[in-house]
């Protein structure tokens, strides 16, 4: 039997006796199918298990709920912590009572032990993006599309994507971060904009045929090893910018 079932079935005990509809803790005690030690305890005062919390656990039941909801919390916005995060949250309340700190693999076995919780790999995912995933904007695009080639006869091979790839100097890369155990597939880890950034045009037919990806760098002259250990392939191209970013000139050398 499960601690959970457990102490739900004490408590109908408890109230089974207090209420006189069971006059002995022996037969509530076998009515509920708990043992009458246990319901004896209760009946005193004496607090289940889970929530003395033994020696060896550093923080209280209710501590580690407060760790566990706003762990949810962030996973929902989009910011699920790394392990290090945990472990900062549990070091910020037992240091606030003064307690020693929890040991390094705390936040390892926190996570394992709560059922709520479990540590999956993330992907970066732009602050911008996240702020326009609406389905509605998204079916009304779709529709727009569908019924654009319907109109004038476009084929997909005649229709081509051009995408601006964005990488971030500092950028949240990818790893292991704690979502919510219900939580599919990979959790989003939105990371913020105002960074340096490197650029990659990528362009990609309807059926299927790509154009060579054309990468725009910071900098002023280009690297030899750029070309010679950097092991693009030879139909890739590269260009420098101030910024790293496109403008109209590039966009130009592109075409």
């Amino acid at each position: 039997m499960s601690t959970n079932i457990k102490e739900s079935q004490i408590l109908l005990a408890i109230e089974a006796i207090q209420s006189a509809r069971i006059t002995s803790r022996r037969a509530a005690a076998k009515a509920f199918g708990v043992p009458e030690s246990t319901l004896r305890d209760r009946m005193n005062g004496v607090a289940p298990w889970a929530d003395r919390r033994p020696g060896v656990q550093k923080l209280t039941k209710s501590e580690e709920d407060v760790i566990v909801q706003y762990i949810l919390d962030l996973d929902c916005r989009g910011f699920p912590p790394q392990i290090a995060d945990v472990a900062a949250m549990a070091g910020h309340i037992l240091a606030a009572r003064d307690a020693s700190p929890a040991g390094t693999r705390w936040a390892n076995r926190f996570v394992k032990r709560r059922t709520e919780l479990k540590t999956r790999f993330s992907r970066a995912y732009d602050f911008q993006r996240a702020l326009c995933e609406d389905p509605d904007a998204l079916n009304a695009w779709f529709r727009l599309v569908a019924n654009t080639k319907a109109k004038y006869g476009i084929h997909d091979c005649d229709i081509y994507n051009f995408d601006e790839t964005g990488f971030m100097m500092g950028q949240i890369c990818g790893g292991i971060v704690v979502s919510g155990s219900e939580r599919r597939g990979r959790s989003k880890n939105v990371q913020p904009g105002n960074r340096e950034w490197a650029t990659a045009i990528c362009c990609i037919s309807g059926d299927g045929y790509d154009v060579p990806p054309f990468l725009i760098v910071k900098g002023v002259h280009h690297l030899a090893n750029w070309y010679t250990e950097g092991g693009l392939p030879a139909s890739w191209r590269i260009k420098t910018t101030p910024n790293g970013w496109t403008d109209n000139k590039t966009d130009l050398d592109w075409v």
